[in-house]
Formats: structure tokens, C-alpha cells, sequence
């Protein structure tokens, strides 16, 4: 289910859609509080929080370096087994239509990122990592209309694996961030 920044949650609809008691859904609500993700509202329910583009600034500061840095272990720590993996993700991105399979191209995305955070073979990074790119992929949905060309994607994307494939740390590093520079690129040239 998609929620839009503003909507409104109510417990009841929320437990009744995913099976859960209510109990399970104030848990999961403050779970998505404590990430920023949630607005609680007392006796109301709970409100999708707005996209705050400052905090995602800082968000996308963070992400910048320590997605490169992974990227920069993984070139020296992932096997061959999982480059071999990010090529395949690559190919397949190449056959989307970003029009109407725009969801498919972000969780491959989401796959690629994670086997070279994975790769990384630093279980800290991962974590921190994965609790910022939550942010950066509601984004990735939030400017899904703007997004007409999944080059955005796989170009950046296969020439992070050439990097890697060679063992360039430096290239791979420099080409992760510049993957994420070209996105918030795309950002401020639709909000400005």
C-alpha cells in the first residue's frame, strides 16, 4: 500500500489492512515515529510525516559519503559471485520502461545498493545505511512523476561495477557519489 505525506492513519483501517492488533500497530507506529516517518496526533492517529527537505539535505550529506565509502570497501572486499549479481541487476534496469515499471527499477535500485553495502562487510555501515536510504527511496517515489529516463539509474550503476570490477576503489568511490549528486541534482531543478 502507498501512503502520501499528510495522509492520515487510522489504527483500525491500518491493523484491519495488514492483519495486525492494535497493540502491533502502535508499536509499528512508533517504530516509524522514532524514524521520522510518523507524526503521532493523540487520540487521532497517526499522520505520514511531510517530506522536510531540509532534514533530507542532511540526509543525502550522509548518504553521499558513506554509500561511497561502502562502495569503496566492496570494490575491495566483494567476490566475484556478486559482481556478477550487480551486472545482472544492470541488465535488467537497461529493460524497463520507467513509465510503468518505475516501482521494479527502484527495488532493483534498493538490490543493487544492498549487496554493496553487504559487500562492504562492515555490519555498522550496512545498518546506518539502510536507516537513511528508507529516506532517500520515499523521494525516489515522492519525484516518480519527474523521472523520465531510467539512465538515471543504470548508466551510473553499471559504471560503478566496471569500477569495482577492476578493483578501482577510487573510480568506485567517486562514481557512487556522483550517482547520488546526479539525483539530488534532479531534485533542485524540480524545486527550484
Amino acid at each position: 500500500m502507498d501512503y502520501s505525506p499528510g495522509q492520515v492513519l487510522n489504527e483500525s483501517n491500518i491493523s484491519h489492512d495488514f492483519g495486525l492488533n492494535r497493540v502491533q500497530v502502535r508499536e509499528v507506529f512508533q517504530q516509524l515515529k522514532d524514524k521520522k516517518f510518523l507524526t503521532i496526533i493523540p487520540r487521532y492517529g497517526a499522520q505520514v510525516s511531510l517530506i522536510d527537505f531540509r532534514y533530507m539535505k542532511y540526509v543525502f550529506e550522509g548518504v553521499r559519503i558513506l554509500e561511497g565509502y561502502a562502495t569503496r570497501l566492496a570494490a575491495e572486499r566483494i567476490s566475484d559471485h556478486k559482481i556478477r549479481e550487480l551486472e545482472d541487476i544492470v541488465k535488467r534496469m537497461k529493460g524497463y520502461n520507467i513509465e510503468t515499471e518505475f516501482k521494479t527499477i527502484i527495488l532493483e535500485d534498493e538490490r543493487f545498493h544492498k549487496i554493496m553495502s553487504e559487500s562492504s562487510q562492515n555490519g555498522c555501515l550496512r545498518e546506518i545505511l539502510f536507516d537513511l536510504k528508507m529516506h532517500t527511496e520515499r523521494l525516489w517515489f515522492y519525484f516518480q512523476q519527474d523521472l523520465n529516463d531510467s539512465a538515471l539509474f543504470y548508466e551510473t550503476l553499471s559504471n560503478i561495477v566496471e569500477a569495482v570490477k577492476i578493483r578501482d576503489v577510487e573510480r568506485a568511490e567517486l562514481l557512487a557519489k556522483q550517482h547520488i549528486d546526479d539525483f539530488v541534482g534532479l531534485i533542485k531543478r524540480k524545486l527550484l
